[in-house]
């Protein structure tokens, strides 16, 4: 039995920090990294088990511990005594690089990675190139950089290739789908899943079959294909429950929730009582889990049963869920995350149908803020038509919708997405009629015709060609 060398308490060899006194435990950095490497989006590791914890490698402890500062003190020294004598440096700046990322000093990372990289290419040596192009892609997903992160994620996908690891290999094409995931470019996203999933399956890989089909049901769902996703929630299901893996069972039983919440309104009261099931399921291992663990599950949670409450007109109860939603992903994150900016949409959208148009608009600016760090133009667009609505509909402060549609319809424009386009091209002609602008309406209306003629949405063009033949007629 080792023992942590800080308290003296009992450890066990996979902890990267002891769990008794929250200190930072030195351990072999190929076995440190090779654990992280290559880690899917879903993690097959529950509680119980002697693997390490979804959240050791990210454990917020290890933010400025002087132990970290003494150990980059001491591989400073040794990167100088190595350069002064010549000898390769990659193994130090591959460690450098992973107690920056533990202090969530990035920069940094990146910077002594792309060191180690290059090292390591001088060495020839395959396997540290892998590990450091893949760091290098977790991080530039985590931080919103995805073209960098699908760049590197495609470089250690190829030198795999040479080596013929197909396990790797299914786990960096679920890296892959991740990002593409992420960006909402489905079509990408599923490819990849697939990929992966036949690979997994060609090669009767089943621990991999099941965290690429558990990534494929995300994709699923926002594809609305909710057949398979039925049948590969079963497989998923049965897995974990014959392993007795609480933390698979958990994971899939989120997805559940989820699932009936799209099946509709038919479905509702099914997806409530999974998720409130599933919410009893992880208070019963609170105390087998740490903290972020426990907000990483339970976050989607409050924000479905928040949806769900906020269908039945349950005001109080969607709300305090939203808020539970957004206090789980701050608990968990340590910079800006992704999904705190779907939590706020969330509460936006709340607001919204409550008539709280203040406290809307808000959160979509809180939102969209959110979005604009990761680069998401879609989210930002939609984040602007939202409030161009509320200041048309609701507060009709004219001048306020016209400039927020614009700025929407630019970027809608610059996506190539034709339905939100001629949406908001609609929408401006009807507020210069109102202003009496009507050449200008007309413009608009025009556009807008052109684009609901392009996604052939012949309802919507009819309606707006009537718009454009009754001001024509009102034309002295």
């Amino acid at each position: 039995m080792n023992h942590c060398p800080f308290c003296k308490e009992p450890i066990e060899p996979y902890w990267t920090y002891c769990r008794n006194c929250n200190k930072p435990l030195i351990t072999n950095l190929n076995e440190e990294l090779n654990k992280r490497l290559f880690s899917s989006h879903e993690s097959l590791s529950h509680p119980s088990s002697d693997t390490q914890e979804e959240d050791d490698y990210y454990n917020v402890n290890l933010i400025d511990d002087e132990s970290i500062e003494f150990e980059l003190a001491e591989l400073e020294e040794k990167l100088t005594e190595s350069e002064k004598l010549g000898r390769n440096m990659g193994d130090l700046l591959l460690r450098k690089a992973s107690l920056f990322y533990n202090k969530r000093d990035f920069p940094n990372a990146l910077k002594n990675l792309e060191l180690a990289l290059e090292n390591f290419k001088e060495e020839k040596n395959t396997l540290n190139i892998i590990i450091s192009h893949n760091e290098l892609g977790l991080i530039y997903e985590e931080t919103g950089f995805f073209d960098q992160a699908i760049y590197h994620f495609d470089r250690t996908l190829s030198y795999l290739e040479d080596l013929k690891d197909n396990v790797k290999k299914v786990q960096v094409l679920n890296n892959l789908g991740n990002v593409y995931y992420l960006i909402n470019d489905f079509e990408n996203s599923y490819q990849f899943y697939q990929d992966a999933l036949n690979l997994a399956e060609q090669e009767n890989l089943e621990v991999e079959a099941i965290k690429t089909s558990s990534n494929l049901i995300e994709v699923l769902l926002s594809l609305k294909d909710y057949e398979r996703v039925k049948k590969l929630l079963k497989r998923n299901l049965e897995f974990f429950t014959n392993i007795n893996d609480a933390y698979g069972i958990i994971q899939t039983r989120i997805k559940y929730g989820k699932y009936y919440y799209y099946l509709g309104e038919d479905y509702y009261n099914r997806s409530y009582k999974c998720l409130i099931s599933v919410l009893e399921l992880i208070e019963s291992i609170k105390n087998q889990i740490t903290l972020v663990t426990r907000k990483r599950l339970e976050w989607e949670c409050f924000l479905y049963l928040g949806y769900l409450h906020s269908l039945w007109d349950n005001d109080l109860e969607a709300e305090d869920y939203f808020l539970k939603s957004l206090e789980a992903v701050r608990t968990f994150e340590v910079q800006e995350n992704i999904k705190e900016g779907i939590v706020l949409e969330a509460i936006a959208k709340f607001y919204s149908l409550k008539g709280e148009d203040s406290k809307a608009i808000d959160y979509y600016g809180y939102s969209k803020e959110i979005y604009q760090k990761f680069g998401d133009k879609l989210k930002i667009a939609e984040m602007k038509y939202h409030v161009a609505t509320i200041f048309q509909d609701y507060i009709q402060d004219e001048q306020k919708a016209i400039l927020y549609y614009e700025e929407a319809l630019e970027l809608f424009e610059s996506l190539n997405n034709a339905k939100m386009a001629a949406n908001v091209q609609s929408k401006l002609g009807d507020i210069y009629v109102s202003k009496h602008m009507f050449d200008r309406a007309l413009i608009y209306f025009e556009k807008a015709k052109e684009s609901f003629t392009e996604i052939e949405d012949e309802y919507n063009k009819n309606l707006v060609n009537e718009k454009i033949n009754s001001l024509r007629e009102e034309e002295p």
